[in-house]
This record gives structure tokens, sequence and C-alpha cells, in this order.
């Protein structure tokens, strides 16, 4: 159960076995369902989860009542609203399960006690949060200055496998473009 998130940290740093074992007892491992609502917007975000198995996406609810989907999650990624989490505030988004899931929690507390038995483990935590700046800066640019169909191309170059586990609709709501142009976006792709 541990392996994969092991592999992960040790990436990024280099662990005694007594250190992996410390990380490995604190972490709360869950069995999600599929369409399960991890997170509703207005609640506090108590939980880091890293997705051992499984999709999950964040999206909050515009004010014409559409969903905008901010982000998908897959295996080996972390998944949170880190606002909320960290500041222990109302979140502005929902985090919802698109696949049965299996997930390995954190809480505050329970961070809080991994990086004072472990204090390596805040580089793994400063890595990722740069890492997710990174892509939200990179998808910033991109939703200013490509095309739709730039847009989709680079998502399916990022995210090879998304496409096939996630509903059309989500993607286009994800690029900012509805599934109808989307449909005809992909629709030009298949002809060249």
């Amino acid at each position: 159960m541990f392996e994969q998130i092991n592999h992960h940290v040790t990436k990024c740093i280099a662990l005694s076995a007594e250190e992996l074992d410390i990380f490995n007892s604190i972490l709360v491992y869950k069995a999600v369902p599929k369409k399960t609502i991890l997170l509703h917007e207005s609640e506090v975000c108590n939980f880091e989860a890293y997705i051992n198995k499984g999709c999950i996406r964040n999206y909050y609810i515009d004010e014409n009542g559409f969903e905008v989907t901010l982000q998908f999650a897959i295996e080996d990624w972390w998944v949170s609203d880190i606002a909320s989490f960290q500041n222990h505030e109302p979140a502005n988004m929902f985090i919802e399960t698109l696949e049965d899931c299996e997930l390995l929690m954190l809480s505050p507390q329970t961070k809080e006690e991994l990086l004072e038995k472990v204090p390596k483990l805040e580089r793994v935590f400063r890595l990722m949060v740069q890492r997710n700046l990174a892509v939200l800066q990179s998808r910033l640019f991109k939703a200013i200055a490509t095309s739709a169909q730039e847009k989709y191309i680079d998502f399916i170059n990022r995210y090879p496998t998304i496409p096939q586990r996630v509903a059309q609709h989500y993607i286009a709501s994800y690029l900012g473009i509805s599934p109808e142009f989307l449909s005809k976006v992909r629709t030009k792709l298949s002809k060249k």
C-alpha cells in the first residue's frame, strides 16, 4: 500500500527505514467510491490526500450555475484545497472522485506531527507546492495566450491518460470552452 508513495517521496529526499515507517504509520488509508464529494464548497478542507489509485477533480460553480473544472488528479498526485487546509478557512471549491479511489490522507494535525518527527519531509511538501505553482502559472498563461486547439493539444500532451478516464464535458470545462466546441476541435485534429 505504501510502495508508491514511498517511491514518490524518496525521489525528493533520502529517508531511513525508520523515517519511512514513521511516515507510513501516520498516513490514513481510505477507499472512496466514485462520484463521492470529498470536499464541499464552504467546508474547511481537513485533508491532503495522496492518490494511490483513481481519478479526482477539483471544481467550483460559477455565477451561472456551471461547474468549472480547476484540476484533475490521478495516481501519484496529491489533492487538497491548499488555502483552506493551511488557513482553516472555508473552501471555494468542491473535490470529487471520478473513479473508485484509494487515498493516503493527512489531516492538519497529522501533517504537523509528521513534520515534527521527520523534518526532512518539509522539502517534499515545499517541492510539491512549487511544482503546483509552476503548473498553475503555465495554465494561466495558456488560458490567456493560446487558442482552444493549442490548449487541448497541450492538455493531451501533458496528461495523455486523462482523456480516456474522464467525461469530455469535464475536459471542456477545464479548458474553458463548451463541450460542442471541444468536439469540433477534436474532429479537426483527427482529420490532420
